[in-house]
């Protein structure tokens, strides 16, 4: 065994180390150069390929199609893009009395991508602030700092405190010198002039909410936005176009120079239809005698003129101070308002629905006459009551043998009950034709006023009661609506612009409170022009007939103190009964000078009694003060 794998040294030759090296070497290359045959390196090479050209795409794809969008992030460094708020527009009764000013004041505003930047140091900022703005330093929802933090990298203005004197301003100034993010801007707030006077038309503005941010995108935080009345009617006209402020800044946001700067655009001007000292003047009367009658209700009054529909006064009372929200009303003066029982937050011109009572019964007489149910000179015997089975409908007194102009000055309402719902020989009306004119008339629809809140009231007919109340429709629901009772609801509004139909000829016009839009040099932008919204329904002959009954009721009907004016004036009471009958609403609707009209005057007096004892002495007052000149002068 051992003569087998022993090897014989003296018959070999002897085998040199390097030649023993030299032949690992070779035995290794090969064995690498196995490993890397044409196929492998093949594969390594696609694969470096594949590397290369997706590290070549992503680059192109930064550098040329993202390359704008990381330029503007860089710049976003150094640079902030600002707005310039504009001034808003001014508003102006129709005699150029303005009515409303802006007042400048200063806002306390954090900016919450600088402010946040530095997160340890946000709660030292918060209690430094705190003691600025006199709140409890440990109180942070003061200033609301999860609302901050939701908007962490916002560069907007996030509004703090607001409507700051400058007297205030300056002090704060010096104390939020060592906060970063925290500035005072500049602002203005509204002053509005014997704003309860007019508040139920000017409205209010103030800060915009998070509802409103959603339906306006390009307002921006701390922005300023009409609520109510004109201010939101009118809104986008206000309102005026920002200007745009591009500033360099440093790292903590402290401007170093000015890049570029596009000027505002004040808003533009309301030039009103409303007359200013006529508003006033309905207001005092209207809480004089509220107060003689001894009444716990409200009033409310339409003035307009009726060859074009301009509205010249409309009262709501009581009103507010819409002073205390363009300040930022506080909560406890906010309880009082919507606590009071008078409710002086509603527009009772345009939103209150009540029953008409007598002051639609020129308009069934219209409605009758077009529809030949009867003529002018058709008698009706006015008695006690008319009687329906074991129903009786009652009139407020005998009238006897009355035509149509004496009904409507007498207010009689057999003669209403008989055209309206038909009795004996007589066909009547009928409740769809009721509606059908009420409708024509503006009743039971809205008018379109420039202003939020309008209500259109409510013409009821067999459908209406059948899917309301579940209940049929008798000829008792058609007598009462033919005399302003049962379920009718209208507006003073409506009330005012169907008499201004009447006093005009038959032309229902969109009642405005605007007359036109000013820019801030004076120029004219829009003059809005007199808008029909029906005519030649009813014929003028028609019409005639039922001026003269208005006419009739002054000189001898329930409006009688009005012949003592120096001016002939038209008119109809209402002695509205609501409440299951316990009470009565006080009308009166009147139009002036008879034979060529230039203002109609409707006035309702809740729970006032009678139209000719609450309402007509209203209208007496203040048609007498608006014909004297001199009156007028001196008030």
């Amino acid at each position: 065994m051992k003569n087998k794998y022993s090897v014989n040294w003296r018959n070999k030759e002897l085998i040199e180390l390097e030649d023993i090296l030299v032949d690992s070497k070779l035995d290794e290359e090969n064995k690498v150069n196995d490993s890397f045959n044409s196929e492998n390196i093949k594969k390594i090479e696609k694969i470096f390929f594949v590397i290369l050209l997706m590290l070549f795409l992503q680059t192109g794809y930064l550098q040329i199609i993202k390359g704008g969008y990381y330029s503007k992030i860089s710049q976003k460094n150094y640079t902030r893009t600002s707005a310039i708020k504009s001034a808003r527009g001014i508003i102006y009764d129709r005699n150029q009395k303005q009515i409303v000013f802006n007042v400048p004041v200063f806002d306390l505003v954090i900016i919450p991508f600088d402010f946040l930047k530095d997160k340890n140091k946000t709660e030292e900022k918060i209690s430094a602030l705190s003691k600025i703005i006199e709140l409890d330093s440990l109180d942070l929802d003061a200033i609301n700092l999860d609302a901050i933090n939701r908007v962490s990298t916002s560069f907007q203005p996030f509004l703090i405190l607001g409507n700051i004197s400058k007297e205030e301003a300056l002090i704060i100034e010096e104390e939020i010198k060592e906060l970063d993010g925290v500035k005072l801007e500049r602002n203005a707030i509204r002053n509005y002039i014997d704003g309860n006077y007019l508040s139920n038309i000017v409205g209010y503005n103030g800060r915009v909410n998070q509802n409103e941010l959603a339906e306006n995108p390009d307002y921006l935080l701390n922005d300023i936005i009409g609520k109510n009345g004109l201010e939101l009617f009118y809104e986008k006209q206000l309102r005026g176009k920002y200007g745009r402020r591009e500033i360099e800044v440093d790292s903590f946001g402290r401007e170093i120079k000015l890049i570029r700067k596009e000027n505002p655009q004040s808003g533009n001007n309301l030039v009103l239809n409303i007359d200013f000292d006529l508003q006033k003047k309905i207001y005092e009367e209207l809480e004089k005698i509220t107060v003689k009658i001894g009444t716990e209700a409200g009033a409310s009054a339409v003035a307009i003129n009726p060859k074009n529909g301009a509205v010249l006064a409309l009262v709501s009372f009581p009103s507010y101070d819409n002073n205390l929200f363009a300040g930022g009303i506080s909560d406890s003066e906010y309880q009082q308002l919507i606590n009071n029982n008078l409710n002086p937050l509603f527009n009772r011109a345009v939103s209150g629905e009540y029953p008409p009572g007598s002051t639609i019964k020129p308009l069934i007489g219209a409605a009758a006459l077009q529809e030949k149910i009867i003529s002018p000179q058709k008698i009706i015997i006015g008695g006690a009551a008319i009687y329906v089975g074991a129903y009786q409908f009652l009139d407020w007194k005998i009238h006897g043998p009355v035509d149509l102009a004496k009904a409507i000055a007498q207010s009689c309402n057999i003669y209403f009950y008989t055209v309206g719902g038909g009795y004996g020989e007589t066909e009547g009306l009928g409740i769809d034709r009721i509606k059908k004119y009420s409708n024509l008339f503006g009743l039971g629809t809205l008018l379109n006023i420039d202003l939020p809140g309008e209500k259109q009231g409510l013409v009821p007919n067999k459908e209406w009661k059948k899917n309301v109340k579940n209940e049929r429709w008798y000829i008792g629901d058609t007598y009462h609506v033919s005399i302003g009772q049962g379920d009718i609801l209208t507006t003073p509004l409506q009330i005012a612009n169907y008499t201004a139909t009447i006093a005009n000829g038959g032309k229902l016009l969109q009642p405005q409170i605007v007359d036109k839009i000013i820019n801030d040099d004076g120029d004219l932008i829009e003059d809005i022009k007199p808008k029909i919204i029906r005519d030649n329904f009813i014929d003028l002959e028609n019409i005639k007939w039922i001026q003269k009954g208005m006419r009739e009721n002054v000189i001898y009907g329930s409006g009688v103190s009005l012949s003592a004016l120096p001016i002939e004036v038209a008119g109809k009471t209402g002695t509205a009964q609501y409440a299951a009958n316990q009470k009565t609403h006080a009308w009166y609707t009147s139009y002036a000078p008879y034979d060529d009209p230039e203002i109609v005057l409707t006035v309702i007096i809740e729970d006032g009694g009678e139209g000719h004892a609450a309402a007509v002495p209203v209208v007496k007052e203040v048609l007498g003060w608006y014909f004297d000149g001199e009156l007028r002068i001196t008030n």
